[in-house]
């Protein structure tokens, strides 16, 4: 094969894989068959094995790929503003936003499939490091109140856990986007400065 030829296997296989993506997020992916996706995505299943060799891993691939691009967009927001607190806002607001067209079937499926729990709950523990940097160095510019960043970001994760849990779900009638919107709101309120 060409290395023209190669470059459009390439690229075939990531625009699959990213369609893929959309079609777990809405319906998630416990039901689906490699018949089925092949159907949904217009494509041979031979251009999934092209991707994974089986359907599990197929879906890990797509979960995978879901938090990597997620990973980007959240990282690219939050370091738009200069004041850590903004940023801080707007790196759990952008959490919410990524999370957004994850249905309830995506996050069910997910939980219930160890090895894409796996990829949630370390996204999730990546999450929170990132939140507990981010109040260290509001703490030290003096942009966020003098708080124990360690106690923010251990209580931040204990939250977000609670989240892919459906703890909150549960207990609220939230779905994570929401309950990740309203951890922000709560989150630089509780660390903003005193007003003077």
């Amino acid at each position: 094969m060409t290395s023209t030829g190669t470059l459009r296997g390439t690229a075939r296989r990531a625009e699959v894989l990213d369609q893929l993506v959309a079609v777990v997020l809405a319906d998630g992916f416990r039901h689906l068959t490699l018949d089925e996706i092949a159907r949904r995505l217009h494509c041979s299943k031979s251009t999934l094995y092209g991707i994974a060799a089986s359907k599990e891993q197929l879906v890990v691939a797509a979960v995978r790929r879901f938090f990597q691009r997620a990973t980007l967009a959240v990282e690219s927001r939050a370091a738009g503003p200069t004041d850590h607190r903004r940023q801080l806002g707007e790196y759990l607001l952008a959490v919410s936003e990524q999370l957004g067209p994850a249905s309830a079937a995506f996050f069910a499926d997910m939980s219930a499939f160890a090895p894409t729990r796996e990829i949630y709950q370390r996204n999730t523990q990546l999450a929170a490091g990132r939140v507990r940097q981010l109040v260290s160095g509001g703490v030290r510019a003096g942009t966020i109140r003098p708080v124990h960043a360690a106690f923010v970001g251990a209580a931040v994760t204990q939250v977000m856990g609670a989240i892919h849990r459906g703890e909150i779900a549960t207990a609220t009638g939230l779905d994570d986007a929401a309950a990740y919107r309203e951890l922000a709101a709560l989150v630089t309120a509780g660390v903003a400065p005193p007003v003077r």
